[in-house]
C-alpha cells in the first residue's frame, strides 16, 4: 500500500505511513466516517435544543 503524502510503499497490514506516519487510506476513510456521524448527531442536538428553547423561553405579549 502506498502513502498518499509521502508516497513511500508500506505493508498491506499496516495503518500508518512507516515513513512518515501520516494514517494511509483505510484509517482516513474511517476517520470520515466519524467525522460525519459526529456532524449529524451535533445536528440532532440542536434541533433538539432549538425546539425546547422555543417552548421554554417566554413570549413577548405585546
Amino acid at each position: 500500500m502506498s502513502c498518499l503524502y509521502c508516497q513511500h510503499a508500506n505493508p498491506v497490514d499496516a495503518s500508518e505511513c512507516s515513513q512518515c506516519g501520516m494514517p494511509l487510506p483505510f484509517e482516513a476513510a474511517m476517520a470520515g466516517e466519524r467525522r460525519l456521524r459526529r456532524f449529524t448527531w451535533f445536528c440532532v442536538g440542536l434541533t433538539l435544543f432549538c425546539i425546547v428553547m422555543f417552548f421554554w423561553l417566554p413570549r413577548s405579549i405585546a
